[in-house]
């Protein structure tokens, strides 16, 4: 097997089981987890690059404005998304967090309908108008929008635009987009250690110990997955990128035991109906390209 599949696995899966490391921080107020991740990332991606001697792309980036305006973007929505789905999963809302996740492939693809410019064809409009359906039932049945999904979908798939686009790659954008919360992060740890409410180092170590953590889990998978990028096929990664929120919704329905009712297994079956359109119109459109390019270089 291509070790980028497994690379690609692996950051997957732990994106995927992820709610488990965050309800095992169910004590600590989101904000704090989500200022921990930050600055415990920054230090681990810090420590890569001394390892790598991986430091000339920083003075280029820092002297264009454009790019470090671009990062702090990226990294102000990156934030949002962190810190509303380590909320949600402690408000045993995982669940819906799964639902985000699902619906943020084909939120991309409106993204680049609206941005791009690109032209959607039928079957990729009707997953589109079939996942809207679902999102709508959902919105009837519970009485309101399902925030936390949209928030979650629209945050990231806003982020993978402005990442597609960037000059950075990995490694370096998540460096600037990082240092730009650096500060702001540290600020809320040091406020709460004054204050006696902060749980690194004064609450147990089993806590210390996650949220020294908080840094793997973040670079660990986006240094795997950008490593399985390079190495495989896009449209494997697209396949691929359904493990985390199947994961997800499992761990929520068998796991947590989170209610699900029936009617909102109607709304779910809407979405993956989608998503299974989606690909198989995709499937079925690259075997006709390669098919058309085969015989006009016959």
């Amino acid at each position: 097997m291509n070790k980028g599949y497994l690379y690609g696995i692996g950051a997957y899966l732990i994106w995927g089981f992820l709610p488990i490391y965050w309800k095992l921080l169910e004590d600590v107020p989101a904000m704090e987890s989500l200022s921990s991740r930050i600055v415990w990332s920054l230090v681990l991606i810090g420590l890569l690059l001394a390892v790598r001697h991986h430091w000339r792309w920083l003075r280029p980036a820092v002297k264009d404005w454009r790019i470090m305006l671009t990062f702090l973007l990226s990294g102000s929505i990156l934030a949002v998304n962190w810190g509303t789905y380590i909320w949600a999963v402690n408000a045993d809302q995982v669940v819906e967090t799964s639902l985000g996740y699902f619906i943020n492939p084909l939120v991309s693809v409106l993204m680049g309908v609206w941005f791009l410019q690109e032209r959607l064809r039928r079957g990729q409009w009707t997953a589109v108008a079939v996942a809207a359906l679902g999102v709508l039932y959902l919105t009837i049945i519970h009485g309101s929008l399902p925030w936390i999904a949209l928030t979650l979908a629209f945050s990231f798939a806003t982020y993978g635009y402005i990442r597609k686009t960037a000059a950075l790659g990995a490694l370096e954008g998540l460096t600037l987009e990082t240092a730009w919360l650096f500060l702001p992060a540290l600020g809320v740890l040091l406020y709460l250690h004054q204050q006696g409410q902060g749980h690194l180092a004064q609450g147990d170590w089993q806590t210390t110990l996650l949220l020294l953590g908080t840094g793997v889990i973040t670079a660990v998978p986006l240094l795997w997955f950008s490593t399985a990028a390079r190495l495989i096929p896009l449209s494997s990664v697209g396949i691929l990128q359904y493990i985390a929120p199947t994961c997800q919704f499992a761990i929520g329905i068998f796991l947590y035991r989170e209610p699900f009712s029936p009617a909102q297994l109607v709304g779910f079956a809407c979405i993956w109906l989608a998503l299974l359109i989606y690909a198989t119109e995709g499937v079925r459109y690259n075997r006709r390209l390669k098919l058309a390019r085969a015989t006009g270089s016959a």
